[in-house]
């Protein structure tokens, strides 16, 4: 039986707001980012997260790495639980966990050199590494993601997005991390420049046999990477299914409308489509709905809904709603009764 390497426990992430003229007494406020997420990431396997922005995804990521605080479990595969280590006590995962960020330019350190920057995660945890050894690990990383060895002491405003991209995922790939979670790695690019990312993730993957969390806005880019797929609405796991059944046959109606708002190539089939457009807002996470969080926007919401939080089903497939299944279905049940 294969072990997790990432077993996430009713994960939950609450920050605390004072408004401007709150007296020191008054009670601050209760922003609910993430609202008890669990989830299993198995050795090799890719995890797409999405949902709308807001919902939760980057937070849950930096939640993990104890970036934010957090309450809940986040087991690593040796049974050790992440969210329970001090800042010392990490720093022993920290390179089997490493993170690519959103915006290439902005998480790099304009006054370092690109070999500097891909060489810091290495003089950080392997020390004991010779001048020598550190400069050939960083050009034969360069190598790997595409970057020329010569480029090794250029500064990153050189280099094109796409190209500081890949000199973040050199530096998070340098100490040979088990698990890469990449925020939103290629929204900031542009769309040929994001494709020659993924491809270039998925064969760094294979490669050196990494677990991935993925997130992304596009989920037709989720779709090509993941393995499973978890959609998120207001810090709330709303559908957990492997990429193909989760497109094909998607069972929550927050999911049916992510997904019909996804362009198709096809001029006829895109204009033969129908769209389930969502009405209203995203709510506030500040005064969430009361039971299922997505009830003020769901089309098949009942007073059920109101009153009791839906929780996923176990299985393959998991859906957190009352009344899952096709649009259609549903209302011809409702005719019938």
């Amino acid at each position: 039986m294969t072990i997790p390497l990432l077993k996430v426990e009713d994960l939950r992430v609450t920050f605390q707001i004072s408004r401007e003229g709150d007296m020191p007494w008054t009670k601050p406020l209760q922003l609910h980012a993430v609202g008890g997420v669990s989830f299993e990431l198995m050795p090799g396997e890719t995890l797409g997260i999405v949902g709308e922005s807001g919902c939760g995804k980057s937070t849950l990521a930096r939640a993990i790495i104890q970036m934010v605080p957090a309450t809940g479990r986040a087991v690593w595969e040796d049974g050790v639980d992440l969210l329970s280590l001090s800042s010392r006590e990490m720093l022993k995962y920290r390179s089997d966990i490493q993170m690519v960020f959103q915006d290439p330019l902005a998480s790099l350190n304009p006054r370092m050199t690109v070999g500097q920057i891909i060489a810091e995660p290495l003089t950080t945890h392997h020390p004991g590494l010779s001048k020598d050894e550190v400069k050939l690990r960083v050009k034969a990383m360069m190598d790997k993601v595409g970057l020329l060895p010569n480029q090794i002491n250029r500064y990153p405003h050189e280099f094109s997005g796409g190209q500081c991209q890949r000199i973040g995922i050199a530096r998070a790939l340098i100490v040979e991390p088990k698990l890469l979670i990449c925020d939103e790695p290629v929204s900031a690019l542009d769309v040929s420049i994001q494709a020659q990312v993924i491809n270039l993730l998925m064969k760094l993957q294979r490669e050196l046999g990494l677990a991935m969390i993925f997130i992304a806005h596009d989920l037709s880019v989720v779709k090509h990477i993941s393995d499973r797929v978890m959609v998120l609405y207001l810090g709330r796991t709303m559908e957990v299914a492997t990429s193909g059944d989760l497109y094909s046959a998607p069972q929550h109606p927050y999911t049916q409308a992510l997904l019909s708002a996804v362009p198709i190539p096809d001029p006829a089939a895109e204009r033969a489509k129908r769209m389930i457009p969502l009405e209203g807002d995203l709510p506030s996470p500040l005064r969430p709905p009361s039971g299922c969080v997505f009830r003020t926007r769901c089309p098949r919401a009942e007073a059920r809904c109101a009153a009791d939080a839906p929780r996923l089903n176990p299985g393959d497939h998991q859906v957190a709603c009352h009344f899952p299944g096709p649009l259609a279905e549903f209302r011809k049940a409702m005719e019938e009764a």
